[in-house]
């Protein structure tokens, strides 16, 4: 069973949509007790990070999300539940993350429209399984204005050039995932990193 953390922001219908699609059980809850019985999580988002934050801290989220990736079990984050993972973020003041992952979330420097909204190839920045699933040039959907810097390279597996912008698109650290873009609005090669999740992470 995959849980779909609700904590009264995000995109839950639509990741649980593409679940299912998947053949994958799942369920929404912002319930601790009955995330904890679930062998894997989402934790997806849409809105400002210190408004995710907020009400991530007010359902009493916040520790046990942070206990669950320290001990090792299978998280997703997507989008700004991708940018929770980090120390902080600079989105209307500075807002401290979850600080699961090294870096911090700024606003995107760049000439070319922002937020940044469509498709983008994600390109390998190391080698890894998830990639054999891909087609040789996948393209994921984005929606976002800010993005990862000063992020450990080691923690990089795929990424997106947005002109001269290189976007941390997905960052893999052992059961961890974390997408900036939406897979759950990326065609086939969105559900095939979703099914990865599923079936290889344990």
């Amino acid at each position: 069973m995959i849980g779909i953390i609700d904590y009264g922001m995000g995109n839950l219908r639509s990741v649980e949509n593409a679940l299912h699609h998947i053949g994958e059980e799942c369920m929404i809850s912002g319930d601790v007790q009955e995330l904890e019985k679930c062998g894997k999580l989402i934790l997806p988002g849409v809105g400002a990070f210190g408004d995710c934050m907020a009400n991530m801290h007010q359902r009493g989220l916040a520790g046990p999300v942070k206990n669950w990736i320290d001990q090792g079990k299978p998280l997703l984050g997507i989008c700004v539940g991708m940018q929770m993972l980090f120390e902080e973020s600079e989105e209307k003041g500075i807002h401290p993350g979850l600080g699961v992952l090294k870096g911090r979330i700024v606003r995107m420097k760049t000439d070319l429209p922002v937020p940044q909204i469509g498709w983008n190839e994600l390109e390998k920045a190391k080698e890894h399984p998830l990639f054999a699933s891909l087609t040789p040039h996948p393209y994921v959907y984005y929606v976002h204005s800010y993005c990862a810097e000063d992020y450990d390279e080691a923690d990089l597996c795929g990424f997106s050039m947005y002109g001269d912008v290189k976007v941390a698109g997905l960052m893999v650290r052992g059961n961890l995932m974390a997408a900036q873009f939406h897979p759950e609005k990326s065609g086939e090669d969105g559900l095939q990193i979703l099914q990865w999740f599923a079936k290889e992470t344990v």
